[in-house]
């Protein structure tokens, strides 16, 4: 695997260096300023530093090396049978108006003389969640490095979010809900194989909340 290190930090999106703390806490404060606050005041003295420590964890994932992420949990197993992960939470930030978008993510594939750790499909999965993203963009990142990491003989993806972009701005529905997927392989060419996991994840599922 570290041999092929070069693709999947390119799949990964992998960022060097460490977030620019002094520069968030400057931008802060001008924000709260040009909306007409007082940075000095009680309640807001140390928001900068809170926001830029919350930035610290929300945006980790372009700081996640994906090869100490999986820490050689890849294995050579005789198994084809169709392996899924479903309901992985995932909290991310909409790269359009950095306000949270949530979710579930729904993972699936059909190994081919590998299988990966039950753990790492939800790292993986916030490995991506935690940035600046897109839906869309999201559940193909996904797709592609547990592609790349495996060479299954399928994957599929599917992310159910919802977008507070959405709810307390613009248009303001509540209600409304979002749905991306990638299939390759077996996932995409054969009709059975995508019902089958369609299925599954459908079964016993419960309307997504926040």
């Amino acid at each position: 695997m570290h041999e092929d290190r070069d693709i999947l930090e390119r799949i990964a999106g992998l960022v060097g260096g460490e977030i620019d703390h002094q520069r968030i806490l400057k931008a802060v404060e001008e924000i709260l300023e040009s909306i007409g606050e007082d940075p000095d005041r009680e309640g807001l003295v140390r928001t900068p530093l809170r926001v830029a420590n919350s930035y610290q964890e929300l945006l980790s994932g372009y700081r996640t090396d994906p090869i100490e992420l999986l820490n050689e949990a890849i294995f050579e197993v005789s198994y084809d049978e169709m392996v899924i992960v479903r309901d992985i939470e995932f909290y991310s930030l909409c790269e359009h108006h950095m306000l949270p978008f949530l979710g579930r993510a729904h993972v699936a594939y059909l190994p081919d003389g590998k299988v990966i750790g039950l753990s790492k499909i939800p790292r993986i999965v916030d490995m991506f969640a935690r940035r600046l993203q897109v839906q869309e963009r999201m559940t193909r990142q996904i797709a592609d490095l547990i592609s790349e990491l495996l060479h299954p003989k399928g994957v599929a993806v599917v992310l159910e979010g919802l977008h507070l972009c959405s709810v307390m701005r613009g248009v303001k529905k509540h209600d409304a809900r979002m749905t991306t997927s990638t299939m390759y392989g077996a996932f995409r060419t054969k009709l059975s194989t995508r019902q089958e996991f369609l299925d599954n994840i459908s079964r016993g599922a419960t309307p997504l909340q926040f």
